[in-house]
């Protein structure tokens, strides 16, 4: 009877599979503009450092911490937007917003005009996956959200290939300016795309719960999510893996331009398959077989254990990547580390929505997302450009590879472990239950 009643409640909202699929398919095209836009900075950096005249240290202010740290400032106020408000009116606004910046990016006259437009992309940045990872919870059933935030990471990955190739090729015959134009203005139009077709879901759609709370304050997010023991190492497991990837993601151009001489288009080429294709398969993979194995199982520590698996064993693949003499088998075994190093996503991102209420579900990804982008974004760049720089002196242009190799494989490590740590928890904060029969009614 309560179900019936509830059914009829949420009969105002209907979404068939096949609209799931293509509201998930726009959500991932704005995963990609994101990371397209955040990523093509990396690939430009040479040019834009010769022109400039810029050290490391100012380069991993620009690329990463000023990023993380504004990006960070306003990720709750944007998520308790998303949790109050319409989340596909936020998503629209501030992809409309970051994609012009982008493009503003090309008319930077030196360092602080192009920090301040990179500024403006973080700010924006930072309403977008809260507010998209809410609504693929309201889309999907518990059963199968591993898998879809699998898929939708996967779009980070797909726009971080797109980042490494077309800022290498436009680079190469328009000019760094123009690669910031031409991945840019076509946001705008994205964003239109979401705003007339993307449906605002009822909160609690996927698991037939009805959501008639009033908004809780922020003090309250913090309290309930805090008595989650799961939830308080997350914050250091995301962020240590994240620090490895964005350490990566943003020297690594520079250190096979500098280490191997490789032109800036063939390194966005070669970078461009191992870290955006096999990345993309790693978060795509990581989400899918975890919600098989824990459906088979009934075990949900199986969402924490694969991250944790595939963190420890990239990381001796990642030394073998900057000690290895040949820059192309360099480039392959890169693309070991990308796949193993990426199984964290999808099933971290599916734990944090599991574990989180209704209506705290953007703020406490939102949370997340702020001590994840500080720990990853904001010091990782920023710590590989200082310790490149203070072993420049003794080491020249060897002191980026040993940089890089000082600050993540510790990360990497601190990472793993606590994947380990919150495996011990997670089954009593994210009891598993079926609500197969919701989605597939619809």
């Amino acid at each position: 009877m309560a179900t019936n009643t509830l059914r009829n409640r949420f009969r105002s909202f209907s979404a068939s599979k096949h609209y799931r699929g293509y509201v998930l398919g726009v959500i991932v095209l704005v995963s990609v503009l994101n990371f397209l836009d955040r990523q093509i900075l990396s690939m430009l950096l040479e040019p834009i450092r010769g022109e400039f005249g810029l050290t490391d240290t100012q380069i991993g202010v620009m690329s990463g911490f000023a990023f993380s740290l504004f990006y960070s400032l306003f990720s709750i106020p944007l998520a308790r937007f998303a949790d109050r408000h319409s989340r596909t009116l936020l998503i629209t606004w501030v992809v409309a917003i970051w994609s012009l910046m982008t493009a503003m990016c090309g008319l930077a006259i030196g360092f602080y005009t192009l920090l301040l437009a990179r500024i403006a992309v973080g700010i924006n940045e930072a309403g977008s996956s809260p507010a998209s990872q809410s609504l693929i919870a309201d889309y999907y059933a518990p059963e199968e959200r591993a898998t879809a935030m699998g898929i939708y990471s996967s779009g980070i990955y797909f726009g971080i290939m797109l980042g490494f190739l077309l800022g290498g090729w436009i680079n190469e015959f328009l000019g760094w300016r123009m690669a910031f134009v031409v991945v840019g203005l076509p946001g705008i139009l994205v964003a239109l795309l979401f705003w007339l077709t993307v449906k605002e879901p009822a909160r609690g759609q996927s698991e037939m719960v009805l959501d008639e709370g009033e908004m809780p304050t922020l003090g309250e997010v913090f309290r309930v999510i805090w008595q989650k023991k799961s939830f308080r190492l997350m914050p250091f497991a995301m962020g240590f893996s994240a620090f490895v990837v964005y350490c990566n993601l943003i020297w690594a151009p520079s250190f096979f331009i500098r280490t191997h001489g490789m032109s800036i288009a063939e390194v966005g080429t070669w970078l461009a398959f191992t870290s955006g294709l096999f990345g993309m398969g790693g978060s795509f993979f990581g989400g899918f077989i975890s919600d098989r194995i824990v459906a088979r199982t009934g075990d949900a520590r199986w969402y924490m254990w694969i991250p944790a698996a595939g963190t420890l064993l990239a990381l001796p693949f990642l030394v073998a990547v900057y000690l290895w003499p040949s820059p192309v088998q360099a480039m392959l075994i890169f693309s070991v580390v990308w796949f193993l190093g990426n199984l964290w996503i999808g099933p971290t991102f599916a734990t944090v929505q599991g574990i989180s209420p209704l209506r705290m579900r953007a703020t406490s990804l939102a949370i997340l997302i702020l001590i994840n982008n500080i720990i990853g974004l904001g010091l990782g760049p920023l710590m590989v450009g200082i310790i490149s720089d203070v072993y420049a002196p003794t080491m020249g242009v060897e002191s980026l590879k040993y940089a890089l190799l000082s600050a993540t494989i510790p990360a990497g490590i601190l990472s793993g472990i606590s994947f380990i740590l919150i495996a011990r928890s997670v089954r009593q904060d994210m009891p598993l239950k079926s609500s197969s029969t919701n989605n597939s009614e619809q």
